[in-house]
């Protein structure tokens, strides 16, 4: 494990910026940023231009450690290249630590919730995540409805991968998100806090985690996850709010920090001048810090 990116996973100040979108999400993704799907013909057009909006983000002077203390990465993304380095390293560089989503999508809705699917391809996934630099990984599952079983099989799945994770010196982001629209959002949050408590409390000192969740309904609801010795850092996920909604619910939360996706995005557009990219990233990126650092 990287002891330098470990002490600004855990301490620096900033967030973390999710640059992972996958297959499934990347058109969406694209179309936000103004490049409509007729501009590309396949798998590999679509994941060119992406990774031209990610470079186009990552190289930006708003983009800087200062604020950024992480990124998250998409495996097609870890493979390529920004300015002649793989992009872990380009970062490691500026200082921003890489982490790696490694999922693969999400199975069917059972049991108020959907598990992630199989990844029988996750050790050597992970092992040249290892060659290429990364600290840590990101997988996600969904919690829709509040269904103590459906809530202990996400959570029960999601620290089995993760003992995988640490195993191969990795850091897994372990990331259970509730759905914002979730009925009976609090309650579900509150079993979900104990679930994973239960888990974290048979880590032992060399299996540190983090937790990327989505914003509680009621604030500092996951002190206790955040305070938990086994818990390198707890960050927030954007989950559909705006980003005015997301900073200032986030701001409410002591010791969490935002690992927004599109809420990072949402005003990035293609056609935009280098002078005015570069301004609506530091604007947001400007406003998401504010939100991780400064507590009310």
């Amino acid at each position: 494990m990287h002891k330098e990116h470990l002490e600004i996973a855990k301490n620096g100040k900033g967030f973390i910026a999710a640059l992972d979108q996958s297959g499934g999400s990347t058109p969406k993704a694209l179309k936000s940023y103004g490049v409509d799907e007729s501009e590309y013909s396949n798998e590999q057009e679509m994941f060119d231009l992406v990774h031209e909006m990610r470079s186009r983000i990552i190289t930006s002077p708003a983009f800087t450690s200062d604020k950024v203390v992480g990124a998250i990465l998409f495996e097609r993304t870890m493979d390529s290249k920004i300015d002649g380095k793989y992009t872990a390293d380009y970062l490691s560089d500026i200082g921003v630590v890489p982490y790696l989503k490694v999922d693969k999508g999400l199975a069917d809705l059972e049991n108020g919730v959907q598990l992630m699917n199989p990844m029988p391809e996750l050790d050597a996934l992970l092992d040249r995540a290892v060659e290429r630099n990364i600290f840590g990984t990101k997988m996600r599952s969904n919690i829709m409805e509040l269904n103590e079983e459906g809530i202990k099989e996400v959570v029960k799945q999601q620290f089995e991968v993760g003992k995988q994770i640490i195993a191969k010196g990795l850091v897994p982001i372990i990331e259970p998100e509730v759905n914002i629209d979730a009925k009976d959002k609090e309650q579900i949050e509150e079993v979900l806090k104990n679930e994973i408590l239960k888990e974290l409390d048979q880590l032992s000192e060399e299996q540190p985690v983090m937790l990327k969740l989505t914003i509680p309904t009621k604030p500092n609801a996951y002190k206790e996850l955040v305070d938990h010795p086994r818990v390198v850092r707890v960050v927030a996920l954007s989950g559909g709010y705006s980003r005015e909604d997301a900073n200032e619910k986030l701001a409410q939360n002591e010791g969490v920090i935002a690992s927004f996706s599109r809420a990072l995005i949402n005003d990035l557009r293609k056609s935009q001048s280098d002078e005015e990219f570069n301004k609506n990233l530091q604007d947001t990126i400007d406003s998401i810090y504010d939100a991780s650092v400064n507590k009310k």
